[in-house]
């Protein structure tokens, strides 16, 4: 695709754009009367226009059958985790056996580490990227000393090279080997959240089994946002919150995977709950758990009926445009736009202005674009925000803009660097 930097060419790609109608599915954050542009998907996405109707429906259950939704109603309680399943399996590319939604996100990664997180003494280290997510870093240093180590001994981070932003995947396969044989698990985020940077999960995958290692991924965000082949690519385990790119609501319910090759794996310990107990016996009230089959083995507690129908309401829109193709080819238009108006801009300056720390490179990205602004950063980021763009400020120098493909528009990308361009023209003192 050609770009051009003008308002016709945004408003003809628009007009040629199949998913453009599924702008109107969705909420936009208004300010002083006027709609935001909203290019912060990767932190909270919008509010599909359903979501009142489908929570509502629950809300009406509630009133109509107090106790009795359990098992009553179009939508019984018990098991409407199961179309939750059948619409998430596509999206992380796994079976609906695989999946299951419930808890938070890092509870869950708790609970996950309690079954793929085996150390001893002779393999007891985790890999994981450098800059990782603080709560991944938290859980993974707690889970360490949990079992008796020394986080700075058991923790090892694979950071980019000197003066570099980003990872490179022979770097990364590189570390797994060289701890190769004290490795007991590799952690890493599908996309960092920081730099936007997509990994290759299949060969991280692959290196780090090839070493007897635990492989999984926390998802966040890249669930949603780039297609995913989980089952396919034998990853261990992974989990994900819904509320970033899949549109869930603000601290939605979280999602886990585990490969089918676990299943059957009685030497697993997970921690276990009444409602992670096998199904058909569950109301037999008996001790002595016995998993469900799947991934649902791994649930505690009971289905969280409000937040699973927030999540079910933006699992349709996905359902709707066919999942994860159709999303992704217009994603890499729409970010590969993104960086053309704002590699223009500082052409039409002169200098760098704005520096992108994104890959380039399709199959090292998602929607995410981060930026570091040459000078007064968080000057430019108020600046966007007060002329009605609102994408988000990550310390300590980035601004990230993550336009999305369900609901974002070319249009909205074009007035984005038509902003950034007379936010530059003009002095720092007047930001």
């Amino acid at each position: 695709m050609l770009f051009e930097n003008h308002l016709e060419f945004a408003k003809a790609a628009d007009a040629a754009d199949k998913l453009a109608p599924m702008r109107a599915q969705f909420l936009f954050p208004n300010h002083n009367g006027k709609e935001f542009i909203y290019l912060c998907g990767n932190s909270l996405g919008l509010q599909p226009k359903v979501a009142r109707e489908v929570l509502q429906k629950q809300l009406d259950n509630w009133q109509n059958h107090a106790v009795e939704g359990w098992f009553e109603g179009e939508t019984p309680w018990m098991f409407y985790h199961k179309e939750l399943k059948r619409l998430m399996a596509p999206i992380v590319g796994a079976s609906p056996t695989e999946v299951c939604p419930m808890n938070t996100l890092t509870v869950n990664l708790h609970l996950l580490l309690v079954s793929f997180y085996r150390p001893n003494a002779n393999r007891f280290k985790i890999i994981m990227e450098a800059g990782a997510f603080p709560s991944d870093q938290y859980a993974l240093e707690s889970q360490v000393r949990f079992h008796g180590f020394d986080p700075k001994e058991a923790i090892i981070e694979v950071k980019p090279r000197e003066g570099e932003f980003t990872l490179h995947t022979e770097d990364i396969l590189d570390v797994i080997a060289l701890h190769g044989d004290q490795t007991a698990l590799v952690l890493f985020g599908g996309i960092n959240y920081f730099t936007g940077q997509l990994f290759d999960m299949a060969a991280i995958t692959k290196a780090g089994q090839s070493q007897g290692a635990k492989v999984g991924f926390d998802l966040a965000h890249a669930a949603g946002n780039v297609p995913l082949s989980l089952h396919d690519w034998g990853v261990d385990f992974a989990c994900w919150c819904s509320y970033k790119y899949q549109n869930a609501g603000p601290g939605g319910i979280s999602g886990i995977f585990v490969h089918e090759k676990h299943f059957s794996d009685e030497t697993l310990p997970r921690f276990a709950g009444w409602w992670g107990y096998k199904e058909a016996n569950r109301f037999a009230m008996q001790k002595g758990f016995i998993p469900e089959f799947g991934a649902d083995g791994w649930q505690i507690s009971c289905t969280q009926v409000m937040p699973m129908a927030l999540y079910h309401a933006s699992l349709t829109l996905f359902e709707k445009v066919g999942f994860m193709p159709a999303l992704r080819e217009k994603s890499l238009k729409l970010s590969a736009y993104l960086r053309y108006v704002i590699e223009d801009v500082n052409e039409t300056l002169g200098y760098k202005q704005f520096q992108i720390i994104t890959p380039i490179d399709d199959a090292e990205r998602g929607a995410q674009i981060s930026i570091i602004a040459k000078n007064d950063g968080k000057k430019y980021f108020d600046a966007l925000v007060a002329n009605q763009i609102l994408g988000d400020w990550r310390e300590p120098n980035v601004i990230r803009l993550s336009p999305v493909p369900l609901y974002n528009s070319y249009e909205d990308v074009y007035k984005t660097g038509v902003v950034l361009k007379n936010l530059a023209q003009k002095s720092h003192d007047t930001l």
